[in-house]
């Protein structure tokens, strides 16, 4: 397993895992709210979906209860964190194909909708483009993705202040102060591209209408389509 999802091979820290999104990026209920409105703007009831960075279960669980035709194929290279997703979903699960590994390991099958959360940025820079390229070779003829990871200007000293600023919001949001401090550090950490980048990835994958729908401080959420 790559070194950039050790954490979520952790006993301890998966078990609470469900606990941290909520406190860790900025509006997350509405940002999940509205992926699944931008999704069904154009998947039909009975939709396929595909989840890349299904672990935890988190949004499985929000789209299936909000959305009772959809079934899902969700994949994650943490065994650990597709079991909590199978707890996390519970009666829920009939519904749901879940897969370890990464994008070449999900069916190869037409979907009618993609979702990548709070995942692309564990991904080198050097595999963004192929990955995200694989999620479209999926999709059938105008499917929509919704994608949102950390993405945030790089330039001289803005690296440092939105690093600053993300620790900020991290402590205010009552995170234990060592766990804020841990969190706050991730920024530094990851192979994180600009908004800029980030939307060219999606287009030379061959997606269009590539379309801000969310911004909260440090991440950035888009809409395309295959």
């Amino acid at each position: 397993m790559p070194e950039q999802h050790q954490p979520f091979s952790n006993p301890q820290l998966v078990a609470k895992y469900a606990e941290g999104p909520p406190r860790f990026v900025p509006g997350y209920a509405g940002m999940l709210s509205m992926t699944r409105l931008l999704l069904a703007e154009r998947a039909a009831k009975d939709a396929r979906v595909l989840v890349l960075g299904a672990g935890g279960g988190l949004e499985l669980q929000a789209f299936a209860q909000a959305q009772h035709g959809w079934t899902f194929d969700g994949v994650d290279p943490s065994a650990e964190m597709l079991d909590l997703a199978r707890q996390t979903l519970g009666p829920l699960m009939p519904r749901v194909r879940l897969h370890q590994g990464y994008i070449h390991d999900a069916p190869v099958g037409l979907f009618d909708a993609a979702t990548c959360l709070l995942t692309l940025h564990f991904v080198p820079q050097s595999d963004r483009l192929h990955t995200v390229s694989e999620v479209r070779r999926r999709l059938k003829p105008g499917a929509p993705f919704v994608v949102v990871h950390f993405s945030f200007p790089q330039g001289e000293g803005e690296h440092a202040l939105w690093s600053s600023r993300y620790a900020a919001f991290v402590a205010a949001s009552g995170i234990d102060p060592e766990l804020a401090a841990k969190a706050a550090n991730v920024p530094k950490l990851l192979p994180i591209l600009t908004p800029e980048q980030d939307e060219a990835i999606l287009r030379e994958a061959g997606f269009s209408n590539v379309t801000l729908f969310y911004t909260g401080l440090t991440f950035r959420g888009w809409v395309a389509y295959a």
